[in-house]
């Protein structure tokens, strides 16, 4: 199989040195590189892309999250590869071994989430739209945290990325919410680099923090409110008795990219706003 690679710079630097065939791990670098309109760099994606659809359509899925076709992969003559976090170090360290140049992301909150664009866009020569989204980005979530702050009162919010072991939301989660006009049940666990570090491991600490809004993001699976209505004691949970029991699909909201600040972030607004106009007093 003949594969196309960008040629070498000249001497002069008249030729460009940015990466021509990108394989991208994970669906957030997906995402950001087809918004800045450099979709054609990429060559390969993570079978968990959903962001945009047309990517489903015309790039071949190399990838899960931890485990990668890695033949495959260096068939396609990458000149880069794109992944997260230390959850993909096998998939990198294998990768270099195989002489393909890897760059591993590790954003974990909504000020890495940007710098994050603003890298990956450097890094196809593309800073300027970069920033341009970047700017926009920043601008709705400025408009959703005026209007967050403009409720009477905010809302507990449980978060759930996982059902068993229960696992609370991650950093960038638990900024969202702040920024969309609730408080995380869990602020003290959010930092917590770590799933494992985020189990709770009593479902009653839950009932006795009393969550106005309970949200389910169950990674990879769909979220089934009735299971957790049926978890002991939890009938007692504000949340629960009141019917403010949502779901936020994962791709919206637990991929550290475009979509967590800006549908995940818009959907955690609609929510609180619902929660708040039911409410007496808190709107």
């Amino acid at each position: 199989m003949s594969i196309h690679r960008p040629k070498p710079a000249t001497a002069s630097g008249t030729l460009s040195r940015l990466p021509a065939r990108i394989v991208c791990l994970t669906a957030e670098t997906t995402e950001t590189l087809y918004l800045l309109g450099e979709q054609d760099r990429i060559v390969g994606i993570s079978g968990f892309t959903v962001r945009p659809p047309q990517a489903r359509r015309e790039k071949p899925k190399v990838s899960a999250f931890t485990s990668a076709k890695i033949d495959r992969i260096l068939g396609l003559g990458p000149d880069l590869v794109l992944g997260f976090s230390n959850l993909q170090a096998d998939i990198a360290a294998q990768l270099i071994r195989s002489g393909v140049p890897v760059h591993i992301f590790n954003q974990r909150s909504v000020e890495e989430i940007l710098a994050m664009i603003a890298m990956l866009g450097a890094m196809v020569g593309a800073t300027a739209k970069a920033t341009a989204l970047i700017t926009d980005f920043e601008t709705r979530m400025n408009h959703i945290r005026c209007s967050g702050a403009a409720l009477a009162r905010r809302p507990r919010i449980y978060f759930e990325e996982w059902d068993d072991p229960m696992i609370s939301g991650i950093r960038w989660v638990s900024e969202l919410i702040g920024i969309a006009g609730g408080d995380d049940c869990f602020p003290e666990l959010a930092a917590a680099p770590s799933a494992k570090q985020r189990i709770i491991a009593d479902p009653r600490e839950v009932v006795r923090r009393a969550p106005d809004i309970v949200i389910g993001s169950w990674c990879g699976k769909k979220f089934q409110p009735e299971r957790l209505r049926q978890r002991q004691g939890w009938s007692a949970i504000p949340a629960v008795r009141h019917g403010h029991v949502y779901e936020i699909r994962s791709p919206d909201i637990l991929q550290p990219g475009p979509a967590a600040v800006t549908d995940g972030l818009q959907q955690l607004h609609d929510i609180i706003v619902r929660w708040s106009a039911s409410v007496p007093g808190a709107d």
